[in-house]
């Protein structure tokens, strides 16, 4: 069983702390280019949750790989504080992801209808780049409790995992179909479920039926 971050995501966030301080220090930067990054999304509101839901089932053999990935924290923070430097490592970080990791389906990489992993390889489907951006986000300092996996039904009507950011101006969406980070309403999908951010458990988002898998690129 790993219960850490490999030393290749590691690296990947010493990079982007390294690239972030690079980015801070060029007083060069056209100002319409600096206030872009600087940024806030505006206010807005966050999903409502409706109870106790039943786990993707690629999500536990995920879990039982990966424990500390899993793990609740109840010492964190429930919530992100969005700053301007917090909202670009955000977006750094889910356009590099997207950017790095070869999109293709769990039976092409692994003979799997389902398998969740953390892309180290350089290869993977939906939950794979979300599972990447948040452990390189929680390297770099964000509370993995305000960062929650989630099942959606995306435009195809298929299962489709992405990455919930709760913070104090709503929960915004990391996706690997877009490299935009959206409130969640933006979107266009339906919201299934996602993991609690109190217990190694999911809770639901509303009424539709929810997909076995979320196997799709």
């Amino acid at each position: 069983m790993r219960t850490g971050v490999s030393k290749r995501i590691k690296a990947s966030v010493r990079g982007l702390v390294a690239g972030l301080a690079a980015v801070a220090s060029l007083a060069w930067v056209p100002l319409a280019e600096a206030q872009t990054l600087a940024s806030l999304p505006t206010s807005g509101l966050a999903a409502s949750i409706t109870g106790a839901a039943r786990p993707i089932a690629a999500w536990t053999e995920f879990c039982e790989r990966y424990a500390s990935e899993c793990a609740v924290d109840r010492n964190e923070a429930t919530s992100i504080t969005l700053t301007p430097a917090i909202w670009q490592t955000i977006n750094i970080v889910n356009r590099r992801v997207n950017k790095a990791v070869h999109a293709v389906t769990d039976q092409d990489h692994w003979n799997l209808a389902d398998r969740w992993d953390l892309a180290e390889d350089g290869q993977g489907d939906c939950e794979d780049f979300q599972l990447r951006k948040r452990a390189m986000l929680a390297e770099a300092g964000l509370p993995r409790r305000a960062m929650r996996m989630t099942v959606v039904i995306d435009e195809k009507g298929e299962g489709h995992a992405v990455l919930t950011l709760i913070t104090d101006r709503g929960d915004l969406i990391l996706d690997n179909k877009t490299s935009a980070v959206l409130p969640w309403r933006q979107t266009g999908y339906t919201y299934i479920k996602r993991e609690s951010q109190d217990a190694v458990a999911w809770v639901g988002l509303g009424v539709a039926v929810s997909p076995v898998t979320t196997a799709n690129r």
